[in-house]
């Protein structure tokens, strides 16, 4: 495919979006910015939910992953169940009896100042650095296949895709991501589902056919039951379980979505549907992967050094042009989703925790308006400094690295909601954000040196029940006597 006909695919599609946003965002408010005016439908919040947890890391990481953890991964996507239902009937309910728009001034409510700050900074810091690994992977993609034959720096590249994101997020926010996660979901998996046809023709044999190689490799195997084997199906069910809650239960980008349905039935039943929408989209994805490296094994093709690298060499080097729009297409619907997210959440998250936008009544509504929307920018600049700097250090899988970050990032909060939801303690609170360093920190060095430490034992995504866990125990040691209501009232 030439570097022309890419760009126009790019900009038809970016050109769609603009018009969706043209149509939701009219006669928008901070209201239907933020919480979409509590009017989106259930069912289109669900749906556009699967795009927005996928990203272009599941799109192009997961498959390219099989090569070396195999199925294995179906294991942390069965804990996403276990994790989703704690969020339908634990923290949906919570979140709605308190009418939150950011769900970290409930730590405020149960806490205090401190403890509600340090859950919105360590939600502001995990989103920008996962949100800036996303979208590199897209950015480096367009670069590799448009820009660099035009002599165009990445810089420019990373600059056209953030403009992009900034002005179709600009006015709409989480009204106009609703429905453009829609549009974009649907191209993501028609991207998969022709992407897998295509493999299956030019290697002259059926689904069926396909299925029994699959199954026959070493690819499928799902469960490995070596304990100190990273991949350890156990660890791997639990960490899944865990991953699930504080990478959409407690994070304001997903739940922001869930928080604009009309009602918390409406909620549940988005959570229950996207659970199960979510299983199948990642075997699917998961046999991609085992496609493409059976595919590469049959044509004598030769891996590439990193394995996120495999889906689109494969894609546009080798089953010719309509594989490669396919694969361009389904990768700019993956990564949007939650690049547009990402930078809605940040905003929110940051007028609403550290501005108070909310509880400012000495500013009008076109004053926060002005004073959001300068918001928005600031971060549009800041992800666009992390990716250029993201690009000097990537050295391998992408999502390993998400998930990695996520155990450090994420830890904390973990242990925060647990603390608040099943004691009945209250903390001193002007300690908590100096437990909420010192976890990551001790998290960093078990798992550094837990070969040495615990007799040949490695760490995988377990380390973020560690975390919580680790700022669990913090926290009962800073309690008081006196009790809260564990519901914050």
């Amino acid at each position: 495919m030439s570097p022309t006909i890419i760009l126009l695919c790019f900009l038809a599609y970016t050109a769609l979006l603009f018009v969706i946003t043209w149509l939701t965002a009219r006669k928008s408010t901070n209201r239907s910015f933020f919480i979409g005016n509590k009017s989106s439908p259930w069912f289109v919040v669900a749906y556009g939910m699967i795009g927005a947890s996928m990203s272009g890391v599941t799109f192009m990481s997961v498959p390219g992953w099989v090569g070396t953890a195999n199925f294995s991964y179906m294991m942390v996507v069965i804990g996403y169940v276990f994790g989703y239902t704690v969020i339908a009937n634990v923290l949906l309910p919570l979140y709605y009896r308190l009418n939150l728009t950011s769900i970290y001034s409930y730590l405020e409510t149960r806490f205090g100042f401190w403890s509600y700050k340090t859950g919105a900074f360590y939600f502001i810091l995990s989103r920008v650095i996962g949100a800036s690994f996303r979208m590199f992977l897209v950015v480096n993609v367009l670069q590799i296949f448009i820009f660099d034959a035009w002599n165009i720096p990445f810089f420019v590249t990373v600059l056209i895709f953030i403009v992009l994101i900034l002005l179709y997020t600009f006015k709409g926010g989480i009204k106009t991501i609703i429905w453009t996660d829609t549009i974009q979901t649907t191209f993501m998996l028609l991207s998969l589902v022709i992407s897998i046809y295509l493999i299956i023709d030019s290697m002259g044999l059926n689904l069926g056919e396909m299925i029994n190689k699959v199954y026959s490799s070493t690819y499928s195997n799902m469960i490995f039951t070596d304990w100190s084997d990273k991949r350890f199906f156990l660890k791997e069910l639990f960490s899944g379980a865990f991953i699930a809650i504080v990478m959409t239960g407690l994070d304001q980008e997903m739940m922001q979505k869930n928080l604009s349905c009309r009602s918390l039935r409406d909620a549940q039943k988005n959570m229950f549907t996207f659970t199960g929408i979510m299983l199948l989209v990642n075997f699917v994805i998961l046999f991609l992967g085992a496609s493409l490296y059976i595919f590469a094994s049959f044509k004598g093709i030769q891996l590439p050094l990193r394995s996120d690298e495999l889906f689109p060499v494969i894609a546009v080097n080798h089953l010719g042009p309509v594989a490669g729009m396919v694969f361009l297409i389904g990768l700019i619907s993956a990564a949007y989703p939650s690049a547009d997210g990402a930078l809605t959440s940040l905003t929110t998250s940051f007028s609403i925790d550290f501005l108070g936008l909310s509880r400012r009544t000495d500013l009008t509504e076109n004053q926060k308006k002005h004073i959001r929307q300068r918001v928005h920018v600031v971060f549009a600049v800041i992800l666009l400094t992390v990716i250029v700097l993201f690009r000097a250090i990537n050295d391998r899988a992408v999502i390993d690295k998400l998930f990695t970050v996520a155990g450090y990032t994420y830890g904390p909060l973990l242990g925060l909601y647990s603390f608040g939801l099943f004691t009945k303690y209250s903390v001193h609170d002007r300690w908590v954000p100096l437990i909420a360093l010192l976890s990551p920190v001790i998290c960093y060095f078990l798992s550094a040196y837990s070969v040495d430490i615990f007799r040949g034992y490695r760490f995988g995504f377990e380390l973020l029940i560690l975390n919580g866990f680790i700022t669990f125990a913090g926290l009962l040691i800073l309690r008081r006597k006196t009790e809260r209501n564990p519901n914050g009232q």
